[in-house]
């Protein structure tokens, strides 16, 4: 049994190559984005249309609805036991998608971090409300430079229950996310692709134009009474609240999109390419990577 990991930095053309690489290996899609999985915001998301998931099935797209409270630890268990089932009938599987935590999860397991005491819940907070978010986020950065490295520095939540784990439990937060390897009862091949900066930027920049084109901000304000939920804390969202507060005109929300799109897949190549097991690829090298896979898929595993 064998899983197919394609992977790269948001807007690099994992979509279009993952069907036709799907349909070769006669498998159904298993989404890798945290959230392209919630319902109601397909064009923030740029989740698989309608068209392309008759083309080939896919799983974990659109499936939560928004304020539904959902993590890696409970993608990595829903995702095993798919495979379980779907390995009955299919050699190999295509898991493809972008998130980090995510394909770590599936591809190593995650540590059970431990249970945050409520004293130190309560440090955390206090010092949060008296020191702000900019004092934790150095703190982490000592603590804790591999997830700093990766975190978003606004995203409170996620700063905070970084530092709560690390001072709970002594260790790194990162420790709990990429220690021991859980055994896997598959063989993991990873695809990673990737273009030239500028290139990479220049089809960032016009996947947000297209977004705005298809309707963004009406999704954006069809989904007000979500806006405290954490499937919306995310870039394009975060922005185009500010205009819908008024806060900031449409014009600069754009651009602003546009830059923390990059920031963020910046973010995403420099987690990957810790990974020495990925094997690098341009989108455009189709009939190389199904190449390579078959190569992989064929090639004898020594114990």
């Amino acid at each position: 049994m064998n899983l197919v990991v394609l992977l790269g930095p948001t807007g690099v053309g994992k979509t279009e190559l993952s069907l036709s690489i799907a349909e070769m290996l006669g498998s159904p899609i298993i989404n890798c984005d945290s959230r392209q999985i919630f319902s109601g915001i397909k064009i923030g998301t740029a989740a698989p249309t309608a068209e392309q998931q008759q083309r080939v099935r896919h799983y974990f797209v659109g499936t939560l609805p928004l304020d539904a409270y959902y993590s890696a630890a409970q993608y990595e268990a829903d995702v095993m036991q798919l495979a379980e089932e779907l390995f009955k009938t299919h050699d190999t599987l295509l898991l493809t998608g972008g998130s980090m935590m995510y394909i770590d999860a599936v591809c190593k397991g995650i540590d059970d971090i431990p249970t945050v005491s409520d004293e130190v819940r309560s440090t955390i907070k206090q010092r949060l409300a008296n020191e702000g978010l900019e004092t934790l986020v150095e703190e982490l950065h000592e603590l804790d430079p591999e997830y700093y490295a990766i975190v978003d520095k606004k995203n409170t939540r996620r700063v905070v229950h970084a530092l709560e784990i690390c001072h709970m439990s002594g260790r790194t937060y990162t420790s709990f996310r990429i220690s021991n390897q859980k055994p896997r009862p598959f063989r993991i091949i990873k695809i990673g692709l990737n273009r030239p900066r500028e290139e990479l930027f220049a089809r960032i920049n016009a996947r947000v134009d297209q977004m705005m084109a298809e309707g963004f901000l009406d999704e954006v304000k069809k989904n007000l009474t979500f806006r405290g939920c954490n499937a919306l804390n995310t870039v394009g969202y975060k922005e185009l609240l500010k205009v819908i507060d008024g806060e900031w005109e449409l014009p600069m929300a754009v651009e602003r999109i546009k830059k923390n799109t990059r920031v963020y897949a910046k973010k995403q190549l420099t987690w990957f390419q810790r990974d020495e097991s990925i094997a690098w690829f341009h989108p455009d090298e189709a009939e190389n990577i199904e190449e390579y896979i078959n190569r992989m898929l064929h090639e004898k595993i020594v114990v």
